[in-house]
């Protein structure tokens, strides 16, 4: 059975914010899954998807939503796989409520919650890549390569900004 992301979103406002995630599970050449579902409005497709996702061969579930943001609880108390929860940075709170709404959940039903917003996108895609590279070292190869050019990078402009200064 091949292992794969879903990628699940209470709405297709969340997707422009969402591409960073998929774009990081695409540069890792990771499959994944997208479905729109709201555990409020849909919750019986949500249910049978995620359900459907598990038997497939999902590894790990990432599910953006904001405002209430109940999506990432929801999916996790239907499976006991690993989920993500990204919180969007919409409504009057900008997130807050999506933040706190992902991240306090009861005991066990966790939810693995990263920052509101792109950046906590980009990070599920990464996360996600890091759980399932526990069971792929040629994953976990590439994981380390992309941390060690970034440390090259910061260094080289760090290198340039010390010329620059004359230091």
């Amino acid at each position: 059975m091949s292992r794969f992301v879903a990628v699940l979103m209470g709405s297709d406002s969340d997707l422009p914010t969402m591409k960073a995630t998929l774009e990081v599970l695409a540069s890792f050449g990771i499959r994944y899954e997208v479905k729109i579902t709201s555990a409020h409005r849909t919750p019986a497709a949500t249910h049978d998807y995620v359900k459907d996702a598990e038997a497939r061969g999902c590894g790990v579930f990432i599910a953006a939503a904001g405002l209430a943001a109940h999506l990432a609880g929801a999916v996790s108390a239907m499976t006991v796989r690993p989920v993500i929860g990204v919180p969007m940075d919409a409504g009057p709170l900008q997130g807050m409520d999506a933040l706190l709404s992902t991240v306090q959940m009861p005991a066990g039903i966790p939810v693995a919650t990263v920052a509101i917003g792109k950046t906590g996108a980009k990070n599920a895609g990464y996360l996600a890549a890091q759980i399932l590279a526990v069971a792929d070292a040629d994953l976990a190869a590439r994981l380390r390569e992309e941390r060690e050019a970034n440390a090259r990078n910061i260094q080289a402009r760090d290198a340039v900004v010390q010329k620059d200064l004359g230091l």
